[in-house]
């Protein structure tokens, strides 16, 4: 075995990519690509009041013409970079797999939240948590908005960290980024709306099926995390009982996790464009919700990254994969 796997290396440095700059805003993010892709396609091939089997066929085209784009263009890329030499492919391995991950980022939002509160700046806290979620928040109580949080950096904990990471174990920097075209493409068109009900079903379920394993590895990352602080016990047999409550067939695993971590319960009422919707309630109430069940959180999601990198890196350190 070599003394370091390049394969160890892009993760190390995607790990420290994203800890040192994030996504900054004046660089061009491969998801905007994606999106302005999926913006093309839908102009071309959606057409309103087309038949429901239209609509159903071209939405699955354009899932599959901007994943299998996203995989062949990454690995075209990697190739290219290779040709000049060894640490070029490196960089750029790592850069991707970087933008495709965003603990910081998730890290900042949910910081700058809690900063809002601790200042009990109320309105600001409601205008940044609605930055992150899609629920309305303009009338929402302290307790809601770290509630809102809270339910927010546990989802994405997998959804913008455990998932890209592991599809990146399983097929590397390429297969990160077609999983992020995934999620890109339901972010943008899996919605249940007049426009979306058909034209981005593909997009939805494809999204659903992506996450089916990497949910629930980030639930079992959660409680491993919650076990370093001595509430592992708690977390597992909260996320057990209580997982397949959420509409969701992904989201309730890190959400049940995070909840039996904390001590808190999640789910309830949510406002979506002002009609209500309830959710089933989620963990054990032992503790009303505080801002500083933020940070906790936060933590949360610090150490199951760590976690899942490690076993990994190991993994990889082992078997050896090439980006």
């Amino acid at each position: 075995m070599k003394v370091l796997e390049p394969s160890v290396l892009v993760l190390v440095l995607a790990l420290l990519i994203d800890l040192a700059v994030g996504d900054p805003t004046w660089l061009v993010h491969p998801t905007q690509i994606m999106g302005a892709g999926i913006n093309v396609l839908e102009k071309f091939l959606r057409r309103p009041g087309a038949s429901r089997g239209y609509l159903l066929a071209a939405g699955a085209a354009v899932a599959m013409i901007i994943v299998a784009s996203t995989w062949f263009i990454t690995r075209g890329l990697l190739a290219a970079a290779g040709r000049l030499n060894y640490w070029a492919e490196v960089l750029l391995a790592g850069w991707l797999l970087a933008t495709t991950i965003a603990p910081r980022g998730l890290a900042a939002a949910a910081a700058g939240i809690n900063r809002s509160l601790a200042a009990g700046d109320l309105p600001g806290a409601r205008r940044q948590v609605g930055y992150i979620v899609g629920r309305d928040t303009a009338g929402l109580s302290e307790s809601e908005v770290v509630r809102a949080t809270v339910e927010t950096v546990a989802e994405n904990t997998s959804d913008g960290v455990i998932a890209p990471l592991f599809y990146f174990f399983l097929g590397g920097v390429p297969l990160a980024m077609a999983y992020r075209a995934v999620n890109t493409l339901d972010s943008m068109l899996g919605y249940k709306n007049e426009r979306y009900l058909y034209f981005g079903r593909a997009a939805a379920r494809l999204d659903d099926a992506a996450n089916y394993l990497p949910a629930r590895l980030t639930g079992i990352a959660l409680c491993a995390a919650a076990g370093l602080l001595g509430y592992g016990r708690r977390a597992w047999r909260v996320m057990l009982r209580d997982a397949r409550r959420h509409p969701s067939p992904n989201s309730g695993f890190p959400e049940a996790a995070a909840a039996g971590a904390l001590g808190v319960q999640l789910g309830g009422l949510n406002y979506y464009q002002g009609r209500p919707s309830r959710r089933p309630l989620i963990g054990e109430d032992r503790q009303p919700l505080r801002r500083e069940h933020i940070g906790q959180a936060v933590c949360l999601m610090a150490a199951a990254t760590l976690l899942i990198s490690l076993a990994g890196g190991l993994i990889l350190g082992f078997k050896g994969r090439w980006y």
